[in-house]
């Protein structure tokens, strides 16, 4: 298994170093247009390949059109939120949607069939830009999985109970649109509701989420970026694809409503491997689906902005 990860920089190289760590990865490419960047980090993923005891493969490359016959492509190119800048990730359209064009059109003829991870910002606008731009059929984007970790974390810390406890997801898109999918929380197997009741406690939901929206910017803002939380829900997303797992992650794959003329990326929970094959949206309540068409309305909006910005129909 080849997996390739664009952009290596404080989202890509804790990405690229925790896959390092996954035993069915063969080969890990790195590929940045900073002059020496990349070459740099390869020489410290194979000084960790040898603590590891990993016999991998590892290539980097600063074009990105030299990058060939991965399986996986994880693209993190691009410009991030930084610490004091008072912006949302769809203000990054601006910046990246010409990076992504750019690696839309030359990645993919040297990668024919490779499936396409989309990391950067405004992450689910930029998925469905780059799947207009290289036709490729398998193109998502990390959608709102962060989010559902997020989310998990700070339900299990208000109900005291362990992480592995909780499950339940975020669906809509990865920032102001997130949509707390509470229909799908369990508690040691309960509902909420259930387990609300049944220990005469009741969840702060506004309080929950406030904080899944807005813990990104405090420790952007305290420790300069989002890294080894992103790193391991893209290692999670990798993980299914390449293992066929069907493991059920919330993440953004390309949807049609009625109410938008194209198909938009917006995340749902679905079931992850080769294939996506099966989405939960149909099993949601009528207000998350409205929530998660809401989202797809504002996703639909920066990525048409996004094609006016490069001219494109």
């Amino acid at each position: 298994m080849h997996v390739a990860v664009i952009g290596t920089g404080r989202v890509g190289r804790p990405t690229a170093y925790t896959l390092l760590h996954e035993p069915y990865i063969e080969e890990l490419s790195v590929v940045d247009i900073k002059p020496g960047l990349a070459r740099a980090f390869a020489e410290e993923l194979k000084h960790a390949a040898v603590s590891l005891r990993r016999d991998i493969e590892i290539h980097a490359y600063e074009n990105d059109e030299d990058l060939s016959g991965a399986d996986i492509i994880i693209v993190c190119a691009g410009y991030p939120r930084k610490p004091g800048e008072k912006i949302s990730r769809r203000d990054l359209v601006h910046r990246n949607s010409e990076i992504i064009k750019f690696i839309a059109e030359v990645v993919s003829p040297r990668n024919r069939g490779a499936r396409y991870v989309i990391v950067t910002n405004p992450v689910d606008a930029m998925a469905t830009l780059f799947k207009k731009i290289s036709k490729e059929t398998f193109v998502i984007s990390t959608g709102t999985h962060l989010e559902t970790l997020r989310f998990k974390a700070k339900l299990a810390e208000v109900l005291k109970v362990p992480f592995s406890a909780i499950s339940g997801f975020v669906g809509g898109e990865h920032g102001e649109n997130a949509v707390m999918l509470w229909s799908t929380v369990r508690v040691n197997g309960l509902s909420l509701n259930e387990f609300e009741k049944e220990h005469n406690i009741k969840v702060n939901r506004n309080q929950v989420e406030e904080y899944v929206k807005g813990i990104s910017r405090k420790i952007i803002e305290a420790i300069g970026a989002t890294e080894y939380g992103p790193a391991s829900a893209f290692r999670d997303i990798i993980r299914g694809i390449a293992i066929n797992t069907d493991v059920i992650l919330s993440i953004s794959i390309p949807l049609k409503f009625n109410e938008i003329p194209e198909e938009v990326h917006v995340s749902v929970p679905v079931k992850i491997g080769k294939i996506i094959d099966y989405s939960f949206y149909d099993v949601l309540t009528l207000e998350e689906k409205k929530g998660i068409i809401e989202a797809a309305k504002a996703i639909y909006n920066t990525y048409r902005k996004a094609c006016e910005l490069l001219g494109i129909n």
